[in-house]
């Protein structure tokens, strides 16, 4: 086990800070007001038990509003204004189409922008022949962020809607060149299969949900299965590994969950691991809402510095 693994943790902070088409505006009384390119929404934030920091009026000129109806989950929007059915949002370069879903959620996850300038930055250290797996990928903005900077990427995700929507933005960002592999499949398959075929990957990505199913109805549970997938992705790092991220939403965790969770996969692999919270700051009054958790390894070459060509 490398030194660095052995130190107790301390939980990070991270801030995703290069957004110029998404801002948190305001939060209050279990509520956060946002802005999503050139429209803005009321969303549930249990957390935000404060008051909020602008005006009422702020807030009821928001083009829309999710009223949850059932506990957790269910609900839906109230539109105040004539939304498009869609609308682009652009980070780095990256474009991507965004609409209000049956959920809460509008198709991106803005606070993970600070995991895709993280991959990003691995995969450039790494130099050559990075291959990355990206497991429960949603709409693809950390695949796409793989690919521009350099890495051969599989995409893998049991949602059809969500495939179709990261290859829209795959066009979008005008990647269409880019190599990536799209597979609708279920994600505990899908790497059994690869491990069975020697598959080797360079990077891995996970962004487990809490319940999900797969594409037959292949159930997911966070805590009963996240064990066993890590073990089960261990041999595809048989090759040169350099890094592993883990993100995870509306769980009831703290990043030492997915710190000693990864801390005990990687005994063998020389690294670096850090775990903490994806965080964002108002615009109004400064605080500032943990949005998920999160554990990420980064290899001793990687850490270093080194090119790894």
């Amino acid at each position: 086990m490398a030194a660095s693994q052995k130190e107790q943790p301390s939980i990070e902070l991270l801030y995703a800070t290069n957004w110029k088409d998404y801002e948190l505006l305001d939060s209050g009384n279990g509520w956060k007001l946002e802005r999503f390119g050139d429209y803005t929404f009321v969303r549930p934030e249990h957390q935000a038990v404060w008051s909020p920091a602008y005006d009422e009026r702020i807030w009821n000129d928001a083009d829309a509003q999710f009223i949850v109806t059932q506990e957790e989950s269910g609900g839906h929007w109230k539109i105040r204004t004539l939304l498009p059915e869609s609308w682009l949002m652009n980070y780095q370069g990256l474009s991507m189409k965004v609409r209000p879903s049956n959920s809460r959620h509008l198709g991106v996850f803005p606070e993970q922008a600070a995991h895709w300038d993280w991959i990003d930055a691995q995969i450039k250290k790494a130099g050559r022949g990075v291959n990355v797996l990206n497991l429960f990928g949603y709409t693809g903005i950390a695949s796409l962020s793989a690919a521009r900077a350099g890495a051969k990427v599989t995409h893998v995700d049991a949602s059809k809607k969500a495939i179709s929507q990261a290859r829209e933005n795959q066009l979008l960002s005008h990647l269409e060149s880019a190599p990536i592999r799209w597979i609708m499949d279920d994600v505990v398959k899908f790497v059994r299969r690869e491990v069975r075929r020697g598959v080797e990957y360079t990077g891995i990505i996970l962004d487990p949900p809490k319940f999900g199913r797969g594409p037959k109805g292949e159930v997911w549970e966070f805590f009963s299965m996240l064990p066993a997938l890590l073990r089960e992705i261990l041999p595809l790092f048989r090759g040169q590994p350099r890094f592993l991220v883990i993100t995870a939403y509306a769980i009831r965790a703290s990043a030492l969950t997915l710190y000693y969770a990864l801390n005990e996969m990687m005994t063998e692999l020389q690294g670096t691991i850090t775990a903490g919270e994806l965080v964002a700051r108002e615009q109004s009054a400064g605080r500032q809402i943990s949005l998920a958790i999160y554990a990420r390894w980064a290899s001793k070459e990687t850490t270093d510095g080194k090119d790894g060509r």
